[in-house]
């Protein structure tokens, strides 16, 4: 008869080094192609055939965020999710209250997984299980360590080579016999031993036998902005030849909101404009503390407004030297990412430009091409329009660049809302 296996993700933890970038939002929560961390890592898991259920320990104030993150789950996987449980102040602690939660199901074994880790081949889960079905205590998945090891002293100066014969490099999942493995964190709990933040080495210090398994460079775990960013070009890759992670599809997204934008930047000695991200050369440029882009300003506090979260000046205040000469784009990706963190998507965009000139009709598919990468969606669901102002006001008198803008969003349905 096949052993039944179970996966329990950690994802109480805030990700402190994260966020240092200026996002305070935990990193398993992060937008990633268009859906957070843990949604891609409950896929890896859910989507393998031997994985049958799948706790998840939380963080007591990420009950919204978690909802959000398993309702973009793949429809074949969404069965297996269990309710969350509330983790502790430790890692090893959130263990504990997952193993028992599955044990209280009655499941053989047992895969222990970081949640930022959201790329998990699903050879390594078959190696894994495979070292289990033969009867193993403890399998960890493992790279061995190719590059120079150097020891080094409190000053940062290298004072020792180390051989890195036999060196093994951990990652997770951490598979075990479920009874074996919640014995042990039970042990260790009564003898007060609290420090564990690897489950085998808790595993090793109660006598288990834990043998090694292939890895996968794949399975990184994301835990800094740099690794983020090597995750987001990862998740592209895979959007090109997969469509399990796309985001949830429009038609299921049944909150439908609209905000409006409007901006306006004086004209000032240059040569230049920039208009929704593209360069139109002209007699003079926009003066703005950023790069005076007035269309994506406009996008971006309709943007802001549909979702009920402020505005451009309240994120990116003028006042702030970072943002002097800063690509307008950036602000726009902010808008997004809030957008994709509350579980949404961006359904249209639809701008006008009131200007004397330049002429915007020659530049218009340009516009709607750039303003369709910068917020991920097909031109199709980008409308640029230009008009003048009759030679009435200030736009008239060519004195500046005015911008409206209507943004049209599509999120769940929250009873709270």
């Amino acid at each position: 008869m096949t052993k039944t296996a179970a996966a329990l993700i950690v994802a109480a933890g805030r990700g402190t080094r994260l966020a240092g970038s200026g996002d305070a939002l935990p990193k398993q929560y992060r937008p990633l192609a268009g859906r957070p961390v843990l949604t891609h890592t409950l896929n890896s898991l859910g989507n393998h055939p031997r994985i049958c259920r799948i706790v998840i320990a939380i963080h007591t104030d990420d009950v919204s965020l978690f909802s959000h993150a398993a309702a973009a789950v793949d429809p074949d996987c969404a069965h297996k999710i269990g309710p969350p449980i509330f983790g502790g102040a430790t890692r090893q602690q959130s263990v504990l209250a997952g193993l028992k939660a599955l044990a209280a199901e009655g499941f053989d074994f047992v895969l222990i997984h970081d949640a930022a880790r959201p790329f998990l081949p699903a050879a390594v889960i078959d190696r894994l299980i495979e070292r289990l079905d033969a009867g193993e205590e403890g399998v960890l998945a493992a790279l061995p360590v190719v590059d120079t090891l150097k020891k080094a002293d409190q000053t940062g100066h290298s004072i020792e080579t180390v051989d890195r014969t036999g060196l093994w490099a951990a990652q997770t999942p951490q598979a075990f016999s479920l009874q074996r493995i919640l014995t042990a964190h039970e042990k260790a709990l009564a003898a007060g031993k609290v420090e564990f933040t690897d489950d085998t080495g808790l595993a090793e210090w109660d006598a288990m036998t834990i043998v090694l398994t292939e890895g996968d460079p794949a399975a990184f775990k994301i835990t800094t902005a740099a690794d983020l960013l090597r995750a987001e070009q990862q998740a592209e890759l895979q959007l090109m030849s997969t469509s399990s992670v796309a985001p949830l599809p429009l038609s299921a997204l049944a909150d439908v909101r609209t905000g409006i934008g409007y901006d306006v930047h004086a004209f000032e000695d240059g040569d230049a404009v920039i208009l929704g991200g593209v360069t139109i050369e002209h007699t003079q440029k926009l003066k703005g503390h950023s790069d005076a882009d007035v269309v994506l300003h406009a996008i971006t506090d309709a943007t802001l407004g549909a979702i009920g979260d402020g505005d451009i000046g309240q994120h990116f205040p003028p006042s702030d030297p970072q943002w002097k000469g800063a690509s307008s784009d950036r602000f726009q990706e902010d808008a997004m990412r809030r957008l994709f963190e509350r579980g949404g998507r961006l359904a249209h965009i639809d701008v006008t430009i009131v200007c004397e000139e330049p002429k915007i009709g020659p530049h218009r598919e340009d516009i709607r091409a750039s303003i369709a990468r910068i917020c991920s969606v097909p031109v199709s669901r980008v409308s640029i329009k230009a008009t003048t102002s009759e030679r009435l006001g200030f736009t008239g008198r060519k004195e500046g660049i005015a911008a409206l803008a209507s943004v049209t969003v599509r999120l769940p349905f929250q009873d709270e809302d």
